[in-house]
């Protein structure tokens, strides 16, 4: 498993950097240190591997601290995967995949479906708590949060903006439009979020890429 473990987070690299198209399996088992044999041990071919990067943003969803308002984890899903894109390369290499054109054969649907999936439960719940305004369909803000986001990766990967600020404006200006008011004023959409929801108030963790609760890690200060 931890050779396994070590192609992928070699491919996410590369993938990340140089899109389908141009990566070459070459390079990835270089940076694992691994021979070609040990690739296709456990990856089938080049698509298979991307496949298997593709899928790892779906398959290990971090726990995130319960909320008082379901209106709120709502939100921290989106705002958690911002941060986790800030810190590890396999989630950005997830997502410029499924967002990439290249690599005819590769499942794209299953991450938006599997997203939307995630989303509207918690809104369900919302409603039955009286959180969500008159008439909202949970499925219909579920949906709309998820292709935003998607369009939002985009853009800040094109321009270099900061993700984490673009999906904090988002939310801050959608949700009063999902969520009855007095739940509005409540939630905590602000940049950062991602770490408060993680690891509390203060959003305190080890981190080396600037965020404003990281602190480097023990012998790095």
């Amino acid at each position: 498993m931890r050779t396994r473990r070590a192609i992928l987070e070699a491919a996410a690299l590369v993938f990340e950097e140089q899109g389908y198209d141009t990566a070459k399996l070459s390079d990835i088992v270089n940076i694992a240190n691994v021979t070609k044999g040990a690739l296709y041990f456990h990856f089938e071919s080049k698509e298979g591997l991307a496949q298997a990067v593709i899928d790892a943003q779906n398959e290990a969803q971090p726990q995130m601290l319960p909320q008082q308002y379901k209106a709120q984890e709502f939100v921290d899903i989106g705002m958690v995967f911002s941060h986790q894109l800030r810190h590890d390369a396999l989630m950005r290499a997830s997502t410029r995949l499924t967002l990439d054109h290249a690599g005819r054969g590769l499942d794209r649907v299953t991450p938006y479906q599997t997203w939307i999936e995630l989303h509207v439960p918690l809104l369900e719940e919302a409603q039955r708590r009286g959180e969500l305004l008159p008439n909202v369909d949970p499925f219909v803000p579920a949906r709309l949060i998820v292709g935003a986001y998607a369009g939002l990766n985009t853009m800040s990967y094109t321009l270099g903006l900061d993700m984490d600020v673009q999906v904090s404006e988002l939310y801050t200006h959608v949700m009063p439009s999902v969520v009855v008011p007095a739940v509005a004023i409540r939630l905590d959409t602000a940049p950062g979020r991602g770490a408060r929801a993680l690891y509390g108030p203060r959003g305190t963790h080890e981190c080396r890429h600037g965020c404003a609760g990281g602190v480097l890690p023990q012998g790095e200060a």
